[in-house]
């Protein structure tokens, strides 16, 4: 079953973020649009380049007005470890959610079965708290946060404008689609 227009369900656990632990509900994901990537596991390979990617392009995230959240099995305090120890992980100003229970890993519906970690889970979440896009990818594939922007800007277009819609590779400030009966067979 798709996640997709599905709203996000509820969770409260406790985060890493700025030399402090601090509690993160699914009501902090509501109210502007949200990013929440999931990753396997801390101390890892491909991890931690993904996360450093979206820590070097958080500022355009912040324009943007989308809050950036992470998610491992792992706990809070292995997140702080982490953080402390590796110079990418280190980079990171967003909230690191642990989630050692796979309440919000398995509310995403991206528990691995029988092996207790993440698959590699994007999802972007509009201010009411529903999923507009997910991607997933095996575990030795990494994910780009440039592209992860073009999509937020899309959903944010789409959300904004009512009956059109972004046709691939769809940039910023690029022509859109008002999908109608004089378009059919004619793109």
């Amino acid at each position: 079953m798709s996640v997709i227009n599905t709203e996000i369900k509820p969770f409260r656990a406790t985060a890493y973020q700025n030399g402090e632990f601090i509690e993160v509900t699914d009501a902090d994901l509501k109210g502007k649009w949200s990013v929440v990537v999931f990753y396997p596991a801390d101390f890892t390979f491909v991890c931690p380049t993904e996360l450093e990617d979206l820590a070097l392009n958080q500022e355009e995230f912040d324009k943007l007005g989308v809050q950036v959240f992470s998610v491992s099995t792992d706990t809070h305090f292995s997140h702080k470890a982490w953080h402390d120890t590796s110079d990418a992980i280190g980079k990171i100003k967003y909230a690191m959610i642990g989630d050692p229970t796979g309440t919000i890993t398995n509310n995403f519906e991206v528990m691995r079965p029988g092996v207790g970690l993440a698959d590699r889970g994007t999802f972007i979440i509009d201010p009411q708290g529903v999923i507009q896009a997910v991607e997933i990818t095996a575990e030795g594939i990494g994910r780009d946060a440039l592209e992860l922007l073009r999509k937020v800007k899309a959903a944010q277009y789409v959300a904004a404008h009512p009956g059109e819609v972004c046709p691939a590779k769809w940039k910023e400030g690029e022509k859109t689609l008002k999908p109608s009966l004089d378009l059919v067979g004619k793109i």
